[in-house]
Protein backbone atom coordinates (compact mmCIF):
# COMPACT_ATOMS: atom_id res chain seq x y z
CA UNK A 1 0.00 0.00 0.00
CA UNK A 2 1.38 3.16 -1.24
CA UNK A 3 -0.72 5.83 0.38
CA UNK A 4 -3.27 5.47 2.76
CA UNK A 5 -6.08 8.10 4.15
CA UNK A 6 -7.73 7.25 7.46
CA UNK A 7 -10.96 9.23 9.04
CA UNK A 8 -9.56 12.69 7.01
CA UNK A 9 -11.28 15.84 8.27
CA UNK A 10 -10.66 19.00 6.26
CA UNK A 11 -12.47 22.29 7.90
CA UNK A 12 -12.03 25.97 7.00
CA UNK A 13 -14.12 27.83 10.04
CA UNK A 14 -17.24 26.22 10.03
CA UNK A 15 -16.99 24.72 6.56
CA UNK A 16 -16.74 20.81 6.64
CA UNK A 17 -15.11 20.22 3.58
CA UNK A 18 -13.91 16.99 3.54
CA UNK A 19 -15.72 14.37 6.27
CA UNK A 20 -13.59 11.05 7.61
CA UNK A 21 -12.62 10.15 4.40
CA UNK A 22 -10.83 6.77 4.15
CA UNK A 23 -8.64 6.22 1.11
CA UNK A 24 -6.37 3.53 -0.31
CA UNK A 25 -4.20 3.42 -3.13
CA UNK A 26 -1.22 0.51 -4.11
CA UNK A 27 1.78 1.07 -5.43
CA UNK A 28 1.24 0.68 -9.38
CA UNK A 29 -2.53 2.04 -9.46
CA UNK A 30 -4.58 4.78 -11.12
CA UNK A 31 -7.56 5.88 -8.61
CA UNK A 32 -9.54 8.80 -9.05
CA UNK A 33 -12.13 10.89 -7.13
CA UNK A 34 -14.85 11.97 -8.67
CA UNK A 35 -17.48 14.14 -7.93
CA UNK A 36 -19.32 17.63 -8.78
CA UNK A 37 -17.68 21.15 -7.30
CA UNK A 38 -17.61 21.82 -3.68
CA UNK A 39 -17.99 17.72 -2.97
CA UNK A 40 -13.74 17.94 -1.30
CA UNK A 41 -11.74 16.80 -3.96
CA UNK A 42 -9.16 19.50 -4.11
CA UNK A 43 -9.93 20.07 -0.71
CA UNK A 44 -8.50 15.86 0.03
CA UNK A 45 -5.19 16.51 -2.61
CA UNK A 46 -4.79 20.12 -0.65
CA UNK A 47 -4.87 18.23 2.69
CA UNK A 48 -2.44 14.45 1.13
CA UNK A 49 0.26 17.31 -0.24
CA UNK A 50 0.59 19.64 3.22
CA UNK A 51 -0.67 22.65 2.01
CA UNK A 52 -3.79 22.21 4.70
CA UNK A 53 -3.21 20.90 7.83
CA UNK A 54 -6.69 18.07 8.54
CA UNK A 55 -8.96 18.91 11.64
CA UNK A 56 -8.19 15.12 12.43
CA UNK A 57 -7.41 12.00 10.65
CA UNK A 58 -4.43 10.42 9.57
CA UNK A 59 -2.04 10.54 5.77
CA UNK A 60 0.45 7.62 5.51
CA UNK A 61 2.11 7.19 2.48
CA UNK A 62 4.64 4.62 1.73
CA UNK A 63 4.87 3.51 5.40
CA UNK A 64 4.98 7.37 6.98
CA UNK A 65 2.81 8.94 8.54
CA UNK A 66 2.97 12.86 6.95
CA UNK A 67 -0.23 14.62 8.70
CA UNK A 68 2.01 16.85 10.60
CA UNK A 69 4.79 17.88 7.97
CA UNK A 70 4.19 20.44 5.66
CA UNK A 71 4.24 20.47 1.25
CA UNK A 72 7.73 21.02 0.87
CA UNK A 73 8.71 18.01 3.18
CA UNK A 74 5.73 15.76 1.53
CA UNK A 75 7.07 16.58 -1.81
CA UNK A 76 10.66 15.49 -0.26
CA UNK A 77 9.38 12.06 0.69
CA UNK A 78 7.72 11.79 -3.09
CA UNK A 79 4.05 12.84 -3.04
CA UNK A 80 3.82 15.67 -5.72
CA UNK A 81 0.76 17.54 -6.27
CA UNK A 82 0.19 19.18 -10.06
CA UNK A 83 -2.54 21.83 -8.91
CA UNK A 84 -6.03 22.94 -10.40
CA UNK A 85 -5.13 25.60 -12.73
CA UNK A 86 -1.66 24.57 -13.27
CA UNK A 87 -0.21 27.68 -11.68
CA UNK A 88 2.81 27.87 -13.55
CA UNK A 89 5.15 31.04 -13.35
CA UNK A 90 4.59 32.98 -16.52
CA UNK A 91 6.97 35.71 -16.42
CA UNK A 92 9.56 33.09 -16.39
CA UNK A 93 10.51 31.10 -19.27
CA UNK A 94 9.56 27.07 -20.04
CA UNK A 95 12.94 25.56 -18.58
CA UNK A 96 12.94 28.03 -15.48
CA UNK A 97 9.71 26.70 -14.67
CA UNK A 98 10.67 23.24 -15.40
CA UNK A 99 13.83 23.71 -13.07
CA UNK A 100 11.48 24.86 -10.27
CA UNK A 101 9.95 21.40 -10.57
CA UNK A 102 13.34 20.29 -9.25
CA UNK A 103 14.14 22.69 -6.06
CA UNK A 104 14.29 19.48 -3.43
CA UNK A 105 16.92 18.08 -5.27
CA UNK A 106 20.42 18.21 -4.98
CA UNK A 107 21.44 15.86 -8.10
CA UNK A 108 21.97 16.97 -11.91
CA UNK A 109 18.51 16.87 -13.61
CA UNK A 110 19.66 18.13 -17.17
CA UNK A 111 18.97 14.87 -18.16
CA UNK A 112 15.82 14.34 -17.18
CA UNK A 113 14.98 17.51 -18.78
CA UNK A 114 15.89 16.42 -22.00
CA UNK A 115 13.51 13.46 -21.59
CA UNK A 116 10.95 15.94 -20.68
CA UNK A 117 11.74 18.22 -23.96
CA UNK A 118 11.56 14.23 -26.04
CA UNK A 119 8.36 14.28 -24.57
CA UNK A 120 6.58 17.18 -25.22
CA UNK A 121 7.93 18.45 -28.34
CA UNK A 122 5.89 21.92 -27.79
CA UNK A 123 7.82 22.91 -24.88
CA UNK A 124 11.76 22.26 -26.41
CA UNK A 125 10.57 24.30 -29.12
CA UNK A 126 9.44 27.15 -26.38
CA UNK A 127 11.88 26.55 -24.14
CA UNK A 128 13.71 30.27 -23.34
CA UNK A 129 10.53 31.91 -24.28
CA UNK A 130 7.73 33.08 -21.24
CA UNK A 131 5.40 30.50 -19.85
CA UNK A 132 2.54 33.01 -20.18
CA UNK A 133 2.94 32.36 -24.37
CA UNK A 134 2.19 28.81 -24.03
CA UNK A 135 -1.95 27.06 -25.06
CA UNK A 136 -3.96 25.83 -22.39
CA UNK A 137 -2.97 22.52 -23.26
CA UNK A 138 1.23 23.35 -23.11
CA UNK A 139 0.62 24.75 -19.69
CA UNK A 140 -1.19 21.52 -18.51
CA UNK A 141 2.16 19.51 -20.15
CA UNK A 142 4.61 22.20 -18.48
CA UNK A 143 3.17 21.44 -14.83
CA UNK A 144 3.06 18.04 -15.33
CA UNK A 145 6.65 18.01 -16.29
CA UNK A 146 7.45 20.08 -13.56
CA UNK A 147 6.06 17.71 -11.13
CA UNK A 148 7.94 14.75 -12.74
CA UNK A 149 11.53 16.46 -12.37
CA UNK A 150 10.54 16.13 -8.69
CA UNK A 151 10.96 12.60 -8.90
CA UNK A 152 7.35 11.54 -7.55
CA UNK A 153 6.33 8.03 -6.05
CA UNK A 154 2.78 9.34 -6.19
CA UNK A 155 1.66 12.20 -8.84
CA UNK A 156 -1.35 14.02 -7.66
CA UNK A 157 -3.45 15.91 -10.26
CA UNK A 158 -6.35 18.40 -10.20
CA UNK A 159 -8.59 19.05 -12.82
CA UNK A 160 -5.97 18.41 -15.57
CA UNK A 161 -8.68 18.57 -18.35
CA UNK A 162 -10.49 21.68 -17.13
CA UNK A 163 -10.37 23.71 -20.02
CA UNK A 164 -8.78 22.02 -22.51
CA UNK A 165 -10.25 21.12 -26.20
CA UNK A 166 -12.03 17.20 -26.65
CA UNK A 167 -8.41 16.85 -28.85
CA UNK A 168 -6.00 17.84 -25.89
CA UNK A 169 -8.25 16.01 -23.22
CA UNK A 170 -7.64 12.71 -24.91
CA UNK A 171 -3.83 13.50 -25.48
CA UNK A 172 -3.79 14.18 -21.89
CA UNK A 173 -5.28 10.73 -20.79
CA UNK A 174 -3.25 9.17 -22.98
CA UNK A 175 -0.16 10.42 -21.59
CA UNK A 176 -1.81 9.40 -17.72
CA UNK A 177 -1.78 6.07 -19.00
CA UNK A 178 1.80 6.00 -20.20
CA UNK A 179 3.29 7.49 -17.12
CA UNK A 180 1.53 4.86 -15.17
CA UNK A 181 2.49 1.93 -17.78
CA UNK A 182 6.15 3.49 -17.00
CA UNK A 183 5.25 2.60 -13.09
CA UNK A 184 3.97 5.85 -11.52
CA UNK A 185 1.10 5.76 -9.46
CA UNK A 186 -1.11 8.29 -9.87
CA UNK A 187 -3.72 9.95 -7.86
CA UNK A 188 -6.30 11.39 -10.17
CA UNK A 189 -9.54 13.99 -9.37
CA UNK A 190 -11.37 14.87 -12.39
CA UNK A 191 -14.88 16.24 -13.53
CA UNK A 192 -14.60 14.22 -16.85
CA UNK A 193 -16.41 10.88 -15.45
CA UNK A 194 -16.29 9.28 -18.73
CA UNK A 195 -12.14 9.91 -19.51
CA UNK A 196 -11.59 8.99 -15.59
CA UNK A 197 -13.28 5.71 -15.05
CA UNK A 198 -11.87 4.50 -18.54
CA UNK A 199 -8.79 5.71 -17.69
CA UNK A 200 -8.46 4.44 -13.50
CA UNK A 201 -8.33 1.44 -11.79
CA UNK A 202 -10.57 2.11 -9.19
CA UNK A 203 -12.45 5.25 -7.88
CA UNK A 204 -14.41 7.15 -4.85
CA UNK A 205 -17.22 9.31 -5.76
CA UNK A 206 -17.24 12.65 -3.20
CA UNK A 207 -20.84 14.15 -2.68
CA UNK A 208 -20.30 17.29 0.11
CA UNK A 209 -17.22 16.04 1.69
CA UNK A 210 -18.21 12.21 2.10
CA UNK A 211 -17.66 9.11 0.32
CA UNK A 212 -20.89 7.90 -1.19
CA UNK A 213 -19.34 5.15 -3.43
CA UNK A 214 -16.19 3.14 -4.33
CA UNK A 215 -15.00 0.51 -6.22
CA UNK A 216 -13.30 -0.78 -9.65
CA UNK A 217 -14.12 1.46 -12.10
CA UNK A 218 -15.70 -0.88 -14.28
CA UNK A 219 -18.27 -1.19 -11.09
CA UNK A 220 -18.58 2.74 -10.75
CA UNK A 221 -19.11 2.90 -14.60
CA UNK A 222 -21.40 0.91 -14.51
CA UNK A 223 -23.61 3.02 -11.60
CA UNK A 224 -24.76 5.78 -13.99
CA UNK A 225 -27.59 6.60 -12.44
CA UNK A 226 -26.00 6.58 -8.29
CA UNK A 227 -23.06 8.85 -10.55
CA UNK A 228 -25.19 11.45 -11.76
CA UNK A 229 -27.08 11.79 -8.21
CA UNK A 230 -24.07 12.10 -6.52
CA UNK A 231 -23.04 15.30 -9.48
CA UNK A 232 -26.70 16.95 -9.04
CA UNK A 233 -26.64 16.48 -5.45
CA UNK A 234 -29.47 14.10 -4.95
Amino acid sequence: MLLEVSGLDVRYGRTHAVKSMDLVLNEGEIVTVLGANGAGKSSLLKAIQGAVRPASGEVIFDGKKLTKLNAPRHVSQGLVLVPEGRQIFTSLTVHENLLIGAYVRSDDVSAEIDEIYQRFSNLANRRDMPAAVLSGGEQQMLAIGRALLAKPKLLMLDEPSLGLSPRLVSKLFALIRQLNKDGLSILLVEQNTHMALKTAHRGYVQELGRTVMSGTASELASEEGKLEQAYLGG
